[in-house]
C-alpha cells in the first residue's frame, strides 16, 4: 500500500520528517497485519456478519454494553504501538489498531477490511501532526482514485495527491505525483462515463465522445507541462537527479491521441493494467534519491492547519506564567 505523504494543503507528518516516517509506516503495517492474520487463522473470537448484526440490534440503545462488545475481537494483550523512540505515547493518531468485529470468510476479505482501515489511518497521518491538524474534506474518504493509488501500489511508493505548492507566495495545485524508487510520475486522470473516448490533440481543448454525445474539456497537457516545469525547477535548486515522467490515465475509458508528444505515456483501459503490474512488480526498496526528491517537493508545499487544542492550551498557560505580574 503506497504512502500518502501529502494531501492537498493539509499538514502532514512526512513534511516534519521525510526519512523516519516511510520506514516506520512499513514496519507498523506489516506488524499489525501479521497479528490480525494470525488471529484469523487461529479462529479468534469473531462472530459472522449475521450474528454481529443481530447482536447489534439486541443491544441498540445500550451504548456501554455495545462499546464493550466491540472490543471483543481478539488482539494481542501486549499490542505494540508505532515503533520508534520518538513516537509520542499520548498521541492517538500515531496508533493503528484495526478493528474486526466479525470473522471474514476468506483471507482476501480480511485483507480488504484491513486495507480499508489502513486507508483511513493514512488520512490521519496526511492531515495531522502531534501539535497541528487540518480539517480534511470528507470527499477524500470516498475518493476512489485516491484509494486506487494507495491500495494498489507497493509500500515503497510515495504519493502526493493534488498537492498545493507555494511558489513566490502564490499557491499552485499540481497533478498527482507518484514517487517510485526510480521515477516520479506526474499523472492526470480523465474519467467520465464508462467507455468514453478522449480525443487528444495539441489544441487547448480536447473532445470527449460517449455514444452520440460530445463535449470539450481542457487539455491535460497544459497542467502536466506546468507540473513538470515546476518540479524540474525545484529539483535543480535542490540538486536532485531524479527521472520525471508524464502520464495521462483513463481507467474506464479510451485515449485517442495518435500524435502524442514525446515524453508522454497514455494509460487507458487497454494499457493501464499492464503498466500497473510493471510498477507493482518493481520490487525495489526505498532509494536515497527518491527520498531526496520527495523532500525537495514537500518543502515547497503549502500547509493550512490549526494548533491542536491541548497544545494551544499549554501555550496559553505558559504565556500566563511568563506574563509580567504588573501588567
Amino acid at each position: 500500500m503506497a504512502q500518502l505523504i501529502k494531501l492537498q494543503d493539509y499538514v502532514s507528518r512526512y513534511e516534519r520528517d521525510m526519512i523516519r516516517y516511510p520506514s516506520q509506516y512499513v514496519r507498523l503495517k506489516k506488524q499489525q497485519w501479521n497479528k490480525l492474520k494470525e488471529q484469523w487463522e487461529d479462529g479468534g473470537i469473531f462472530l459472522n456478519e449475521d450474528e454481529f448484526n443481530q447482536f447489534k440490534e439486541e443491544v441498540e440503545g445500550k451504548s456501554t454494553l455495545f462499546d464493550r462488545f466491540k472490543k471483543i475481537w481478539v488482539k494481542n494483550e501486549s499490542q505494540e504501538e508505532v515503533e520508534g523512540e520518538d513516537a509520542p505515547q499520548d498521541d492517538d493518531s500515531f496508533r493503528f489498531e484495526p478493528s474486526v468485529y466479525y470473522r471474514p470468510e476468506t483471507i482476501e476479505d480480511l485483507k480488504h477490511l484491513y486495507l480499508d482501515q489502513l486507508f483511513h489511518f493514512q488520512l490521519k497521518w496526511a492531515s495531522s501532526t502531534l501539535t497541528e491538524k487540518s480539517y480534511i474534506d470528507a470527499k477524500y474518504t470516498r475518493d476512489e482514485k485516491l484509494k486506487y493509488f494507495l491500495q494498489r501500489f507497493p509500500d515503497t511508493f510515495l504519493l502526493m495527491y493534488e498537492p498545493v505548492m507555494l511558489l513566490k507566495k502564490a499557491p499552485v495545485e499540481l497533478e498527482i505525483l507518484l514517487f517510485t524508487p526510480t521515477d516520479l510520475w506526474c499523472i492526470s486522470i480523465l474519467e467520465e462515463a464508462n467507455d468514453a473516448v478522449f480525443v487528444g490533440s495539441m489544441d487547448r481543448f480536447w473532445k470527449v465522445k460517449h455514444g452520440d454525445k460530445e463535449h470539450s474539456l481542457l487539455s491535460p497537457i497544459l497542467s502536466l507541462d506546468r507540473t513538470e516545469s515546476i518540479i524540474k525547477t525545484i529539483f535543480a535548486k535542490a540538486e536532485v537527479d531524479f527521472s520525471v515522467k508524464k502520464a495521462i490515465m483513463s481507467r474506464n475509458g479510451y485515449l485517442d491521441f495518435p500524435d502524442v508528444p514525446y515524453g508522454y505515456r497514455l494509460l487507458d483501459k487497454r494499457t493501464v493494467n499492464q503498466w500497473h503490474e510493471s510498477q507493482k512488480n518493481m520490487g525495489s526498496p526505498f532509494k536515497h534519491m527518491q527520498m531526496k526528491a520527495a523532500k525537495a517537493l514537500i518543502d515547497y508545499t503549502q500547509t493550512t492547519s490549526v494548533r491542536r487544542m491541548q497544545w494551544s492550551e499549554s501555550e496559553q498557560d505558559e504565556n500566563e506564567l511568563l506574563m509580567d505580574p504588573e501588567e
